[in-house]
């Protein structure tokens, strides 16, 4: 929109005391010809623009020019307090209203304070992905993200996980969390409130119909609610096993930290050589497996016998490898 792109273009000029065509194409993400076709049009608008000719000239605005459109909308408000989150913000389709709070709050600033969004921005970046993986932006997140922000009903059909097939349902979506690269939405279904990840929408659609908000409801603290009881959910049975002082260091980086904690505050101390014998809540005995053989020596397994004899064949073959 040509309108947006003049007012970026004029807040630009008010938060810096000169840019060139070239930096203010970048910006805009425009050709330099719109640039001077834009700078025209807001000269015989009204606002002065001037233009310094030569290689080191560029554009400015001329006494002290400034402007009374720097009072934030509400979108803009709301996402310029996620402005530290730019891979987050791009992904739900909020970029645009937080470029335009941040220089709407920059040229209202004193010329002293006018790189602050810059100095902080060279200090802080919050990378929310684990490592090794590649993250992928959930096709339906824009339009999940339009109706968390605007409190509007989502009709949406979901793919449970397994062989659970497909489910529609009448949400209620009232907050979205992004944990390790993966999106997921809070959201409220019939009664209850649920969480659902949203690469697994296979279709979704926003309501014009609004819904009211439970003013007690705490999206951190329900997240945190529901992620422990997942993390208990999942693990499923026990393993008992041997473990060397720098093992139960490094346990808590292998498996679940809380069941890992629990564990080790039940079990008894260490022998006379070091090592405690502790009983350990896990997922299946495959995950168990590739997670407790990256502990090597520092770990025996005592039960059960399969998972036992499994590390025991292990041991033999890396035996025979390094013999």
């Amino acid at each position: 929109m040509r309108a947006a792109r003049l007012i970026k273009m004029v807040l630009l000029l008010q938060s810096r005391s000169a840019m060139t065509a070239a930096e203010l194409a970048r910006e805009l993400e425009v050709s330099e010809r719109t640039v001077t076709r834009d700078a025209q049009a807001l000269s015989e608008a009204g606002v002065p623009v001037y233009a310094d000719r030569g290689r080191a000239g560029g554009y400015r605005l001329v006494g002290g020019y400034r402007t009374g459109l720097t009072g934030l909308a509400r979108s803009e408000a709301e996402a310029l307090f996620l402005s530290g989150l730019p891979s987050a913000l791009r992904e739900m389709g909020l970029q645009d209203a937080a470029s335009a709070a941040r220089l709407k709050v920059t040229a209202a600033l004193l010329p002293s304070l006018r790189d602050a969004s810059d100095t902080a921005a060279r200090r802080f970046h919050l990378d929310a992905p684990g490592w090794y993986q590649e993250p992928v932006t959930p096709e339906l997140l824009p339009a999940v993200a339009e109706a968390v922000w605007d409190d509007r009903m989502l009709s949406a059909r979901y793919r449970r996980g397994g062989a659970g097939g497909e489910v529609e349902r009448e949400l209620a979506p009232y907050g979205l969390v992004l944990k390790a690269g993966v999106w997921y939405v809070c959201a409220r279904a019939g009664t209850d409130f649920r969480v659902y990840r949203i690469d697994r929408f296979t279709a979704v659609a926003v309501s014009d119909e609004r819904f009211v908000r439970d003013d007690d409801f705490d999206l951190p603290g329900f997240w945190d609610e529901q992620a422990a009881q997942f993390a208990r959910s999942i693990l499923r049975t026990e393993v008992t096993v041997r473990v060397s002082e720098a093992g139960v260091g490094r346990l808590p980086h292998t498996m679940d930290r809380s069941a890992v904690r629990n564990a080790l505050d039940s079990a008894g101390p260490p022998g006379t050589d070091g090592w405690r014998t502790v009983t350990l809540p896990v997922e299946s005995l495959e995950v168990a497996y590739e997670q407790l053989l990256s502990l090597g020596p520092e770990l025996e397994v005592l039960e059960p016998p399969a998972l036992r004899n499994r590390f025991a064949a292990a041991a033999e073959r890396l035996s025979d490898l390094y013999r």
